[in-house]
């Protein structure tokens, strides 16, 4: 090997080097800590963002963080849907949810997307399982309707999560393993009906029932902004306060995610994020880098 390569291999391993040794504090701070992630948008349905994913999940077990997964699975369900022949619509932005479509739900996030999830992760070893909402009561759920129009409007199976028992989760992650959770509630008083139930919303719900540390939800899109679609309103930190008060205001599509993230604060979780899942690797620049990736969610200024 030539001389000048033999010192550009050198200044690029001390480089990685330098970048290993500047995550020591974050690792300090979160190594045994639980976060809860919750994948969707775009980074499910790319093969690179999934394999990044997958990339940045391993990363942080095998850091000594125990991550789990939440995922939900609209495009899916709306693909199988149609192949079915079933019609499919969203009132008051939800799925309506016909007993035949909670069939094709169910299947679709259980045995689809919840084992692609779980063989991603698999490629880096033996660390995955797969569990739903059903599975040992994990979740407990009631349904719900929506107002349209100033009218109430029945959505059939889709339901909220009242009720979070994360024994199962908990043994998982014991077990050195980790859980990759679909957003399927057994309904309370009935569980042999399940309910669809907003993956946002059992993420956040899941996170205050492991008071996890740490709360991220992948969107499309690079954050929260303050007076959407104004791109330079992005907020990079903002208190559960300020979120309540700015809550009536957001976008249609950003209120359950951030709703997720009041959920968990006020379940003790430390902190919540929504990160733009667009980006390569963007739970380890969230976790790992002082400026992060998206807008943090924290319980009260500094």
């Amino acid at each position: 090997m030539a001389k000048h390569e033999t010192q550009l291999s050198r200044d690029v391993a001390q480089e990685r080097a330098a970048t290993l040794i500047d995550t020591l504090p974050w690792l300090a701070r979160y190594r045994g800590a639980v976060v809860v992630i919750k994948f969707g948008g775009n980074a499910m349905v790319s093969d690179e963002l999934k394999a990044a994913f997958a990339e940045d999940i391993a990363y942080l077990h095998y850091a000594g963080l125990h991550p789990v997964v939440v995922h939900g699975g609209g495009p899916q369900i709306s693909r199988a849907l149609a192949d079915a022949g079933i019609h499919s619509e969203f009132r008051g932005g939800y799925r309506v949810t016909t007993p035949e479509a909670m069939d094709v739900v169910r299947q679709v996030l259980r045995d689809e997307v919840n084992r692609e999830i779980v063989d991603l992760l698999n490629v880096h070893g033996d660390l995955a399982i797969g569990l739903s909402g059903e599975d040992a009561s994990l979740f407990t759920g009631e349904r719900r309707s929506a107002v349209v129009d100033g009218a109430s409007v029945d959505l059939g199976r889709v339901g909220d999560i009242v009720a979070v028992d994360p024994a199962v989760v908990h043994s998982a992650i014991d077990a050195g393993r980790i859980p990759v959770v679909s957003s399927i509630a057994p309904e309370e008083g009935d569980l042999s009906r399940p309910l669809n139930v907003n993956a946002d919303a059992a993420a956040g719900a899941l996170a205050a029932g492991l008071a996890a540390a740490r709360l991220i939800v992948l969107t499309d899109v690079a954050g929260l902004y303050s007076n959407w679609p104004d791109t330079s309103s992005l907020v990079t930190r903002i208190t559960a306060d300020e979120l309540r008060a700015l809550m009536p205001t957001l976008e249609a599509g950003m209120i359950p995610k951030m709703a997720a993230c009041l959920t968990a604060l006020d379940g003790d979780v430390g902190a919540a994020s929504i990160i733009d899942g667009r980006v390569h690797h963007s739970i380890l620049l969230e976790l790992f880098t002082e400026s992060g990736v998206g807008t943090e969610v924290v319980k009260e200024s500094r």
